[in-house]
């Protein structure tokens, strides 16, 4: 009687077992599948941007009318009097120029300027650069510049830069110069060469 009613519990324990390990499986199950349910819900959000660089160029005149770009040396042709060419001790020649901002630029500029000398006469000249005015209108011996000089007396054979001459802060006006080359007292006969000035302008802000 007492091993029929053992055997009896025992099967009702083990049956129990399988209905509970039964029932644990299922809950994993349903775990899995809520888990995979909810990976489904994605969401993204994109943004674009899109870029390009400005402008920037400068451009000279020997008349003030025709402006275009001369990036290499010896660039433009500077028109001095006729007398350039045959120079004598103290003498002084004017030769007009026009700088300014190409059409296309985005951005203001400061200018500098620096000059080299080729050939053996360029130890004996030095130059005043004055701005203003119309192009021309006070730039010879008739009509010498006056005011201040963007740059006073300096040797055609000096190095370095000479730093913020000017400031260009509108596309295609121009600023007119006026160089002012003098000979000194010292000047021999049958010597020559040349002046190359280099304005070198630098971006600054963005134009309105």
């Amino acid at each position: 009687m007492n091993s029929s009613k053992t055997a009896a519990e025992k099967a009702s324990r083990t049956d129990r077992r399988r209905i509970i390990l039964a029932i644990l499986a299922g809950g994993a199950v349903l775990g899995v599948g809520a888990a995979i349910t909810l990976a489904v819900w994605n969401d993204s959000e994109f943004a674009t941007g899109t870029f390009s660089s400005g402008e920037f160029d400068l451009e000279g005149s020997t008349n003030g009318t025709a402006f275009s770009s001369d990036e290499e040396a010896p660039g433009k042709t500077l028109a001095f009097q006729l007398n350039a060419d045959a120079l004598s001790p103290n003498d002084v020649v004017y030769a007009p120029f026009a700088l300014q901002l190409s059409a296309d630029s985005d951005y203001s500029a400061t200018v500098d300027l620096s000059n080299a000398s080729d050939g053996d006469i360029g130890a004996n000249l030095t130059y005043d650069l004055y701005a203003g005015g119309e192009f021309d209108a006070a730039c010879s011996a008739a009509t010498p510049p006056t005011g201040t000089p963007l740059v006073a007396d300096r040797a055609a054979t000096e190095a370095g830069v000479v730093a913020d001459i000017l400031t260009l802060s509108a596309a295609a006006t121009p600023t007119n110069l006026c160089f002012v080359v003098t000979a000194g007292a010292d000047l021999d006969q049958s010597q020559s060469g040349t002046i190359t000035w280099e304005f070198a302008g630098t971006s600054v802000t963005p134009l309105p």
